[in-house]
């Protein structure tokens, strides 16, 4: 019997902070539910860098001139359903700063299956319940709030 890996596909995710140091957070309906931060897979010939501001003008319907993409801050590898096929996602996550403002989903071209979007306080992070990912989130924000980016991503939990 042999057992095949999983095909790779790169994801590239932003983790958006306004001037109050909240984070926003996107709710998903399908697999019981939960929070994630904005993003998802590159496209041919795309890099991480172009593929993030893609997404957050897709996704949030933010004017790609509004942003500036920061640092690497983290990378977090999974194996997981896309579709009804498995894959090994590689995700990359990218710090940016914009104002609460710039958000428009009214203008997003393709929201997926997103339910709502929301700003959070770390304190809100901390005391949710509900399912956030990336698992970690939380303490990457704490140290990137406390101590600047880091010198080298962190690399986060599946």
């Amino acid at each position: 019997m042999t057992t095949s890996t999983p095909p790779l596909r790169e994801a590239a995710r932003a983790v958006v902070l306004d001037a109050n140091d909240r984070v926003l957070l996107l709710r998903y309906d399908e697999n019981g539910g939960f929070w994630a931060t904005p993003g998802g897979s590159l496209e041919d010939g795309e890099d991480h860098t172009t593929a993030t501001l893609r997404e957050l003008s897709e996704e949030l319907g933010i004017d790609k001139k509004a942003v500036e993409l920061g640092a690497q801050l983290a990378e977090r590898s999974k194996v997981h359903l896309v579709g009804d096929r498995e894959v090994r996602q590689v995700e990359k996550y990218f710090l940016t700063r914009i104002s609460a403002t710039d958000v428009d989903p009214a203008r997003a071209s393709q929201p997926d299956n997103i339910r709502e979007h929301r700003w959070w306080t770390l304190a809100e992070l901390r005391a949710t319940a509900e399912t956030v990912y990336p698992l970690g989130l939380a303490d990457l924000l704490t140290d990137v709030l406390a101590h600047g980016v880091p010198e080298r991503p962190v690399v986060l939990a599946g």
